[in-house]
This record gives C-alpha cells, sequence and structure tokens, in this order.
C-alpha cells in the first residue's frame, strides 16, 4: 500500500474552522477504563469542516445531495497541478496548465498547501481559490470534479458565484485536501464521502495512488446518479 497517498486531513480540533461554524468536538462517552464494556465516542462537527465535498444542494435549492452524487465521478484519474504563486487561480492559469483533453478530475496544489505543512491552526482569510472566470473555464473544459487545498474553492470576500457556476453545471467541488506532500502529474483519486442521505455535504476520505495503465482521463460518467 505504498503508492497511497492520504490527501485528507485528519479531523481534528487542531484543525481551522470557517468563521461562525461550529467547533469540532470528539468526545468519549463510555469508556473501558471506567467499567463500560466498550469505548465509545461521540463527533460533532458540520459536515463541511476540514476535507469535504459539496453537493449541488450546499447552494441549489433541490439539487443533488450528497447521497446522489454518483461515486464513478469521485474515482477515477485525476491530475494534479502546482500554482504556487497564484494569490487567486484565474482562467489563464489554468489554461496554462495545457491539460490533456478529456480531464475531467483536476486537484490544484497552491501556496495553502504550505499552512497544512506549518500545521496552522487558525484560519486564514487570504487563502488561494477561485475567480469567476476559472469556474466559467472548468464548466467549458468539461472537467466533472475541481480540487482545492483549503476550505472553499472561493475566495473568503467574493459572493457565491463560483460555487453557483460550478455546482449549476454538475462539477463535483472536493475541498480541504492536503497536497503538500503531493508531485503534480496523473493518479488515480479515490474520494469517498460519509453515505449522508439529503445532506448537502460531507466528510471525505481522500486517497491518490499511481495511476494504473489501463485508466484513461476521459470517461463518459455523469456525475450524479448510480
Amino acid at each position: 500500500m505504498s503508492d497511497l497517498i492520504d490527501i485528507s486531513l485528519p479531523l481534528s480540533a487542531d484543525l481551522p474552522a470557517w468563521p461562525g461554524s461550529s467547533s469540532f468536538c470528539l468526545k468519549r462517552v463510555k469508556q473501558l477504563e471506567s467499567g463500560a464494556q466498550a469505548n465509545v465516542s461521540r463527533l460533532k462537527c458540520e459536515v463541511h469542516f476540514g476535507t469535504h465535498i459539496d453537493a449541488p444542494s450546499h447552494f441549489i435549492n433541490g439539487a443533488a445531495t450528497v447521497d446522489e452524487i454518483s461515486l464513478k465521478t469521485l474515482i477515477g484519474p485525476a491530475v494534479v497541478a502546482h500554482l504556487p504563486d497564484c494569490p487567486a487561480v484565474c482562467a489563464k492559469n489554468l489554461e496554462s496548465l495545457d491539460l490533456a483533453l478529456g480531464t475531467e478530475r483536476l486537484l490544484l496544489r497552491t501556496a495553502n498547501s504550505l499552512l497544512w505543512a506549518r500545521k496552522c491552526k487558525t484560519f486564514h482569510r487570504e487563502y488561494v481559490a477561485l475567480t469567476e472566470d476559472a469556474a466559467r473555464w472548468i464548466v467549458a473544459r468539461g472537467i466533472r470534479l475541481i480540487g482545492i487545498d483549503y476550505l472553499s474553492v472561493q475566495r473568503f470576500n467574493d459572493g457565491p458565484e463560483v460555487h453557483q457556476i460550478l455546482l449549476q453545471n454538475g462539477v463535483v467541488l472536493l475541498e480541504g485536501l492536503n497536497l503538500d506532500s503531493v508531485v503534480p502529474g496523473d493518479y488515480e483519486l479515490l474520494a469517498l464521502p460519509l453515505n449522508l442521505a439529503g445532506a448537502e455535504g460531507a466528510p471525505v476520505r481522500a486517497v491518490l495512488r499511481s495511476l494504473p495503465i489501463n485508466l484513461q482521463h476521459c470517461t463518459s460518467e455523469k456525475p450524479y446518479g448510480p
């Protein structure tokens, strides 16, 4: 299993949370040492904490929820691209990547990943994220999944347009990735969210592995449905 790279953040109270959101809590409610028959813990956190997925219903009423996103979209060939010097990712930056035709999953390693490497516990409002023209570029290129290495694909002080553009066009959002140790290139992505019925988001365990030669960039799978 040495070819597997875990790109998800360990959930703990040390992770920064979105301003105004509830705090993370993992509490042991039954303990063997106190005479219980088993150790039992209770988890409390928002579904957009740490590494997580945004379903369309996060910003669009009546749209698909987490349990309606096809796993075939969340598992498959992916490109990790390194954009270390962008204060914001615009369409011109994405065009410069010269992606292969048919690329459907794109993970962006930016300066954000250095925050995870430094174990920053406080929320960083100046994180790197997408501009509106970048969101439109992603849609036009037929990319079905976009990943970013901080808690949102849109900048902190921007409106909801980036989310809306992507989600309205069936693009799956994978946020809160840790790509600090990942060499840019082609991989297979396995990103499995909790199967939360009716939820607009869910924590994800996301893993990369070396791309098997029989997997291609281009697939015909739809992002939602079976």
